[in-house]
């Protein structure tokens, strides 16, 4: 299996966990700047919420992908107050053919004191134990 791991942060807490799930699968966390420019079975992608939706960047990554490069998106993420972001992600991966995998990791994040010191290590090391189940 051939992996590869893009995040989109604005408060480090995406990043922190994307570090955790690529250093399971033995790749490089790369930030949504960096194109998927080879062929990969998973692409896990982390983000959040950002004013109720995806950020606006994390949908043009989304449409930038070549469905023939990509296998599957594999959501993750953190948000403080709402849930996960895999309906909005999923809307985005239609859009260009790219199927999204059911299951995803989600977690607190902290956002202006709200669930402070979110992730943790203990979230980390969730989100690895996550990506890990991909492993063949």
């Amino acid at each position: 299996m051939k992996f590869a791991v893009r995040y989109y942060t604005k408060t480090g807490n995406t990043k922190r966990l994307a570090e955790g799930v690529a250093d399971a699968l033995g790749v490089e966390a790369l930030s949504i700047s960096e194109p998927v420019s080879e062929q990969v079975d998973f692409l896990f992608l982390g983000n959040s919420y950002y004013a109720f939706s995806i950020d606006p960047e994390v949908k043009s990554f989304i449409r930038s992908l070549d469905k023939s490069l990509v296998g599957k998106i594999v959501n993750f993420g953190s948000a403080a107050m709402l849930n996960s972001t895999y309906k909005k992600v999923k809307a985005e991966a239609d859009k260009v053919g790219i199927p999204m995998e059911e299951k995803e990791f989600h977690c607190k994040g902290e956002f202006k004191g709200v669930h402070k010191g979110r992730p943790n290590d203990d979230d980390v090391k969730a989100a690895a134990e996550f990506a890990k189940g991909f492993i063949d």
